[in-house]
């Protein structure tokens, strides 16, 4: 799983990465300061999980969210912060798929993320002739 952290506190972008390597299958590819920086690095790097400060100077957490999700809905968007967030509808009015406080990440938090809000296989087809009504 390829992951982009965006947060404006390089402190928090070490976490992240820390957090994203210990976490098996999971692979951070990038981190960037901004939301605009966010936008040019998903085209570079295609993530397919973005952490997303809601907090940053310039472009919001929900406004990138927002973009994001505009663009490739399948993308998954966790937006974190160092604050409870009030408005639990405007985090999901732009698409995230989820929000947690900073200090929840860790790698089963990762894990149960990806498992409910990741993309899911297509699922598999019978052979025509092969259904039957009770069985």
């Amino acid at each position: 799983m390829r992951v982009l952290t965006v947060d404006d506190h390089p402190d928090f972008r070490t976490v992240a990465r820390e957090v994203v390597s210990a976490t098996p299958g999971f692979t951070a590819v990038g981190e960037v300061s901004d939301g605009a920086a966010a936008l040019d690095a998903i085209d570079r790097l295609h993530p397919a999980l973005v952490i997303v400060d809601v907090r940053m100077p310039g472009m919001s957490g929900f406004e990138v969210a927002r973009r994001i999700h505009q663009a490739d809905p399948d993308m998954v968007v966790l937006l974190v912060s160092s604050h409870d967030l009030a408005d639990t509808a405007a985090a999901r009015a732009c698409g995230a798929r989820a929000f947690i406080r900073k200090e929840q990440m860790r790698p089963a938090m990762l894990r149960g993320l990806w498992t409910v809000h990741g993309p899911r296989p297509p699922l598999p087809t019978r052979p025509e002739g092969r259904f039957t009504p009770n069985g």
